[in-house]
């Protein structure tokens, strides 16, 4: 899965004089530079001062709810984003953020609203269903997220993220062959994209075939050096071969780039499972699931941390969860530990 960017628009000014059309566009553009810069506060200042010059100057308000999104602080991008469509409506640019945002608040319903509203002014724009494709994934609703990533890919055959995600959701659904077939005819036309080796590992490792998993997220890892999702995934490998000291180094560097990767805190969570350390393996991997409900077999680790730590009826609930979403994690002791 991917995480959208912002749309942040850059206007060139066309006038030096004192006009008041001249100093916004001079304000949004100082703004738009500071935000280039990730000089957040300075960015927001010059945006603030277009507000403050034009009160409903829309472009102003989605570029500051972009300041505030770029920060993590979610809650204030969505305000402003609504507040550039208040002033602006059918500003389609806004409507992608705060649908974007929304994805990250897990708001998805209210995400799937905005893009409608997208669609229906501009029913040809490729991202709006690529976006969608996202949405539908994280609300596990894959023929629709399946739906969507086609459609994304028919507008613009050639995005390779699209394509990535399309096969992704097949992973998700565990139709793990329909999924190699995609993107090994990927690989055929696009053999430096480092997602599609990253997934080829996901699928190896979901298939117990942990070194030719290895190969794979070794070879995105060369493509890509500074992923955190690819050094998290060979933390995993890492885990599964028992090979505990690389399997700890990764996992922690990825949580070092990348603090807010819920899938790392549930494999450090399944490294102290296997190192008998079961309350930090409870507290890690309650953390996950707060994070990110959809991390994969989140509920079956939790529920083995729960029963390792002697809440057995907890423990029980979880692997019923799990049951639930097919994870198909359970052992007959375990089946008999729940009756």
């Amino acid at each position: 899965m991917m995480r959208l960017i912002p749309l942040v628009c850059l206007f060139t000014v066309l006038s030096c004089s004192d006009s008041k059309e001249a100093r916004l566009q001079q304000f949004l553009l100082k703004g738009n530079l500071a935000t280039k810069q990730r000089s957040f506060d300075q960015a927001a200042y010059y945006f603030g001062e277009a507000i403050r010059v034009e009160p409903c100057y829309a472009d102003a308000w989605n570029n500051l709810g972009t300041v505030y999104f770029e920060q993590g602080r979610f809650e204030l991008a969505i305000e402003k984003y609504t507040k550039a469509i208040e002033c602006q409506p059918g500003f389609l640019n806004a409507l992608l953020n705060r649908a974007n945002t929304a994805y990250e608040l897990k708001e998805y319903y209210k995400a799937i609203e905005d893009l409608d509203r997208v669609a229906a002014i501009k029913p040809d724009t490729a991202l709006v269903y690529f976006t969608k494709g996202l949405v539908f994934t994280k609300m596990r609703k894959f023929d629709n997220a399946l739906d969507a990533f086609a459609k994304s890919i028919q507008m613009d055959p050639t995005n390779m993220d699209y394509k990535v995600n399309h096969s992704i959701v097949h992973y998700y659904r565990k139709d793990f062959d329909l999924a190699k077939l995609e993107l090994e005819k990927l690989a055929e036309t696009k053999k430096d994209e480092p997602n599609i080796y990253n997934t080829l590992s996901l699928i190896e490792t979901e298939k117990g075939n942990y070194q030719e998993a290895l190969k794979m997220v070794n070879k995105a890892i060369e493509l890509d050096t500074k992923q955190s999702y690819f050094l998290n995934n060979r933390g995993f490998i890492f885990l599964s071969l028992n090979e505990m000291e690389k399997a700890e180094a990764d996992i922690n560097e990825s949580i070092s780039e990348d603090p807010y990767n819920a899938w790392a805190y549930r494999n450090k969570g399944v490294f102290y499972l296997m190192k008998g350390d079961y309350p930090s393996a409870e507290r890690l991997l309650k953390q996950s699931l707060d994070m990110d409900n959809f991390v994969d077999k989140i509920y079956f680790y939790l529920g083995m941390a729960y029963l390792k730590n002697g809440k057995t009826a907890v423990a029980c609930n979880s692997f019923k969860k799990s049951e639930e979403l097919g994870d198909k994690m359970m052992t007959t002791d375990l089946v008999k530990a729940c009756k």
